[in-house]
């Protein structure tokens, strides 16, 4: 009995030396931990182009109505529902002879009057010389005299009247007044056009170049009238929920003169090269307005930073390869970068990777990225930088 009652303290205290020893040897392990890697950028002040960006909807930059001017059976039509067609082309045509016939009867009136005023002139000259010398009386030739002055008149009146003819005759050739894009057929071959109204054939928009309209508000307006580089201010759009991701260059051209009284915003327009067709009229897409690159900010990408009771905040990386949070205060920002105003000097490291393991004091091994997601890059990346016109 005393034997195992000697024996059972020696075993718990021998398992107690076991279980604290491996307890040690876990704190060991977690003491030898490797450093976490992470990727850095550094950052500092420097100019950045500056954008606004707009829900806009796109606008033909012309449209027309193709109607008939003259009366006719319509004979045939030359284009396809939907296609594009070059300013000038031939679209429809209208049934010719009746209009033909009209010019020929004018041509023929004029040649008629010619030939009676050839006559007129004849009589005028011979009885000229006889009035003179008292063998014929002066009546007779002035009743010549006012019939040569008449055939004048006429003819000048024919030429008129073949103008008018070759004019309808010319418009029994429908063209295309603007190059773009034509509708569906609105009349068919074989139906009567023109008959006492001006019908409508087709319609074409012109979309290259397309305008988007969309609206700042008061504030913006004057910061970008205050703000802006140069005369046509650079802009792009891009289609909403494009597949695609469709962006096409242009510029702003015009600003409304009066603010919307119900929303205080002010109508402005950019004018978008649209050569391949991309964007019909009537699209949603935003508008990526630039509005200078002079000033200087420390961006850093959005993703990056965290927020707290306290406030937001990034973690740098310290000259021991320590993890470190900074506050900072936002200012400008986009959905590509943030403006940093307070907190971040030049130089500093801001981790951009693992941001789900960061903590204040960790101990971690860089790799500089900034080349490949620095500001700069994400500006080059998403062409961001202001181009020529």
């Amino acid at each position: 009995m005393f034997k195992h009652i000697l024996i059972t303290p020696i075993l718990l205290l021998s398992l107690f030396i076991f279980f604290g020893c491996s307890n040690e040897k876990q704190v060991v392990q977690k003491k030898v931990l490797p450093p976490l890697e992470v990727k850095t950028i550094s950052v500092k002040k420097e100019p950045v182009p500056i954008w606004k960006r707009y829900t806009a909807i796109t606008k033909a930059s012309s449209d027309q109505d193709v109607k008939a001017r003259v009366s006719g059976i319509l004979e045939k039509r030359y284009f396809k529902d939907g296609q594009l067609v070059k300013k000038g082309q031939k679209l429809f045509k209208i049934e010719q002879a009746e209009y033909i016939s009209a010019l020929n009867v004018a041509k023929a009136k004029k040649e008629q009057d010619e030939a009676s005023l050839s006559l007129a002139k004849a009589d005028v000259n011979r009885y000229m010389p006889l009035v003179k010398e008292g063998l014929a009386p002066r009546a007779t030739l002035e009743q010549y005299q006012a019939k040569q002055a008449g055939l004048k008149a006429a003819i000048a009146g024919d030429i008129a009247q073949i103008n008018k003819a070759n004019l309808q005759l010319g418009y029994t050739i429908i063209k295309a007044p603007i190059s773009g894009r034509v509708s569906a057929r609105y009349v068919d071959v074989g139906n009567l056009v023109g008959q006492g109204e001006s019908t409508l054939l087709t319609k074409i928009v012109k979309i290259d170049p397309i305008y988007a309209y969309f609206s700042p508000s008061q504030k913006d307006f004057r910061l970008f009238q205050k703000y802006k580089s140069k005369g046509k201010a650079y802009a792009f759009i891009e289609v909403a929920d494009s597949v695609n991701k469709i962006r096409l260059n242009g510029y702003v051209d015009f600003s409304n003169n009066t603010v919307d009284p119900l929303t205080s915003t002010i109508t402005m327009r950019a004018t978008i090269k649209n050569k391949d067709s991309k964007i019909l009229p009537g699209t949603f897409v935003y508008v990526n307005l630039f509005i200078n690159d002079k000033y200087k900010f420390i961006m850093i990408p959005p993703e990056v930073i965290f927020s707290d009771q306290l406030g937001d905040y990034v973690y740098i990386v310290t000259k021991e390869s320590k993890l470190k949070r900074v506050d900072i205060k936002k200012g400008y920002e986009t959905k590509y970068y943030v403006s940093a105003q307070d907190g971040l000097k030049d130089g500093d490291k801001v981790v951009v990777s693992a941001l789900v393991k960061l903590k204040p004091g960790l101990s971690v091994k860089t790799t500089d990225a900034t080349n490949t997601q620095g500001i700069e890059a994400i500006l080059k990346n998403n062409n961001l930088i202001p181009q020529n016109n």
